[in-house]
């Protein structure tokens, strides 16, 4: 019997929160038998790893294919992306995010395979300029179906749009399901993710600056690489605390490393369904996180409940929620043994499961 075969497109494989969904997926429908292809742009260094029976296909072009000026380039790169569709004919594409959308269904156009294009984050972000949005209006209609983070985040396209978008929500990475941490927590902060202005761990460093007097035992550490790095770690010097505020870079074992913390801060000013959220939350860690378009945490945090919401970019709000939480470490318990409910709500045979009867029947024309 011929193996169902799917085929995902995004840009590469570079450790984020997209990239990570997309391959714990892979491995899921490969682990119950799929034939599964990854065509990403670029192969970059710090790529997450996907199991060998997993064929993975570039679709930038080399140097020698390149032509001279870039609609020359574009439409070879239209034609190499689809031939790679021609070649491994997959019976869906699955696209992630932005640009990769628009692509999958132009270069697959008339070839007979249904897509499915994902919107990752915050549409108005994904969707920057006049004419992106444009083309989203205009080009989403053409897709078989259309994965969204949030309800809210539907609110973006035209009516003709939403009616073929679902919500599915993101697994919880297995690293994650241990029971919470019982002993006492490590006199620690942390955050997780890309170091770029959108993220605003700025805003995490000048409230710990805030507090940081009131607390002398209590270190704030931000796990992730980025274009801001060098001046975040220059501004805890700058701030005098650049023996309390450490920003080690990426991490092979996220689970491990905020395993034992007090407290974890989300500070983003936009975020679609956000996967450290999830995972420090099925951890048992108090957070916080702004309450930011398009409503990835307020779906997942009871403010006062299982965690904190405050308004994006509320330096005075975090500090104040930080200082509620490091007073009460009563408080702070419970707020964790809260949070750590959401394992069974995003146990990921559960959402697997609800990709895998979507994609289905996708595949089978009955969306």
């Amino acid at each position: 019997m011929k193996k169902k075969h799917i085929a995902m497109f995004i840009s590469s494989l570079n450790k984020g929160g997209s990239e990570r969904v997309l391959v714990n997926l892979a491995e899921y429908f490969y682990s119950i038998g799929y034939r599964v292809t990854i065509v990403t742009q670029y192969r970059l260094e710090n790529e997450f790893s996907v199991s060998e029976g997993i064929s993975r296909v570039l679709s930038e072009i080399t140097p020698e294919e390149m032509g001279r000026g870039r609609i020359s380039n574009f439409l070879r790169r239209f034609s190499k992306l689809r031939r790679i569709w021609k070649q491994e004919k997959p019976d869906l594409i699955l696209s992630f995010i932005g640009k990769n959308n628009m692509m999958a269904l132009l270069t697959s156009r008339f070839l007979g395979i249904p897509v499915v294009v994902s919107v990752r984050g915050e549409p108005g972000e994904e969707y920057y300029s006049g004419g992106l949005r444009l083309a989203a209006r205009l080009l989403f209609p053409l897709a078989d179906g259309m994965v969204l983070q949030t309800e809210e985040s539907a609110g973006f396209f035209p009516p003709a749009v939403q009616k073929k978008a679902v919500i599915l929500k993101n697994s919880l990475n297995p690293a994650f399901l241990r029971e919470p941490y019982q002993g006492e927590r490590e006199k620690r902060i942390v955050a997780v993710g890309r170091i770029d202005a959108n993220k605003n761990h700025e805003m995490i460093i000048r409230a710990f600056a805030e507090i940081a007097h009131s607390y002398p035992d209590f270190e704030l550490t931000i796990y992730g690489e980025g274009e801001l790095r060098r001046f975040l770690t220059g501004l805890a010097g700058e701030l005098g605390l650049e023996n309390r505020i450490h920003l080690p870079g990426s991490v092979s074992d996220v689970a491990e490393a905020i395993y034992r913390a007090s407290v974890f801060v989300l500070s983003s000013y936009s975020e679609g369904m956000p996967n450290t959220l999830i995972e420090a939350m099925a951890l048992g860690l108090p957070a916080i996180a702004t309450d930011c378009p398009c409503g990835g945490p307020r779906e997942l945090i009871r403010d006062g409940f299982n965690g904190f919401l405050i308004r994006p970019g509320s330096r005075q709000e975090l500090a104040d929620t930080l200082r509620k939480l490091l007073d009460d470490p009563r408080l702070a318990g419970e707020i964790g043994r809260n949070a750590a409910g959401i394992r069974e709500e995003l146990c990921p045979d559960v959402i697997n499961r609800t990709w895998k009867e979507y994609l289905e029947r996708i595949m089978q024309g009955s969306v």
